[in-house]
């Protein structure tokens, strides 16, 4: 079984998704109903980076989000721990300047970014609090942070059903199109016992972030939460 469980070790996460790295992107689209196209978009919109700035893209995976940061001029660098991952984006994009690193002990100096931002990667990591520790460092005072990542609709009817599919369709459809079926096991358990927004908000303010705050994305079952440094 090539899955991590839920203790989350690094070399077991990483190893997991080098075996799903070939079809990941594909996967995404299609167990999202595309709406991670639209996650995207606002993730992108919440960090707000301009020309000139320099952002850390970390759990990039593949570097799908990265892309669009360097083709709107922006300085991006793109990192995660799966090798596998970030060879597949390199073979796509070898102007990306792909960096291995693992969330809890950043391979940067500190004060050096703009903006820090991950999507779908935090739940992942084996100690969020070091993990967000670690993004607070490396980015500049007055610097910010954006998380996209599952959370927990709102809407009871809809948190019955968004369960009902995670549980029952998503590992169905999974044996479709992902290449491992268990890493999506991972994913659905993953998401289950992942804190709720307001939660994951007072974890951001313990870790020294300040300014915290989130909305929802398609009911809850993402939310962004974007965070500043203090200066």
């Amino acid at each position: 079984m090539n899955r991590a469980s839920l203790e989350k070790k690094p070399r077991e996460v990483a190893r997991m998704f080098d075996g799903v790295a070939q079809r990941y992107d594909l996967t995404n689209d299609v167990l999202s109903l595309g709406q991670d196209r639209i996650w995207r978009v606002a993730t992108r919109k919440a960090v707000g980076a301009r020309p000139g700035e320099r952002v850390l893209d970390l759990a990039a995976g593949t570097g799908t989000s990265s892309e669009e940061y360097a083709d709107a001029g922006i300085d991006v660098v793109p990192c995660d721990f799966s090798t596998g991952m970030m060879a597949v984006g390199k073979r796509r994009r070898p102007d990306l300047p792909f960096v291995a690193g693992d969330a809890t002990a950043l391979p940067f100096a500190d004060q050096t970014f703009d903006a820090v931002t991950i999507s779908f990667g935090l739940r992942n990591v084996v100690d969020t609090d070091r993990a967000l520790r670690e993004m607070l460092r490396v980015t500049r005072p007055g610097g910010r942070l954006v998380v996209c990542e599952f959370s927990r609709p709102s809407w009871a009817p809809f948190r019955a059903v968004y369960e009902t599919y995670l549980g029952q369709v998503l590992p169905r459809v999974a044996s479709l199109v992902s290449s491992n079926t268990d890493a999506y096991t991972y994913l659905t358990e993953s998401i289950l016992t992942w804190p709720a927004q307001r939660e994951l908000a007072a974890t951001l303010q313990r870790a020294g972030w300040r300014q915290v705050a989130y909305r929802n994305l398609s009911g809850g079952i993402v939310a962004l939460h974007r965070a500043v440094r203090p200066a």
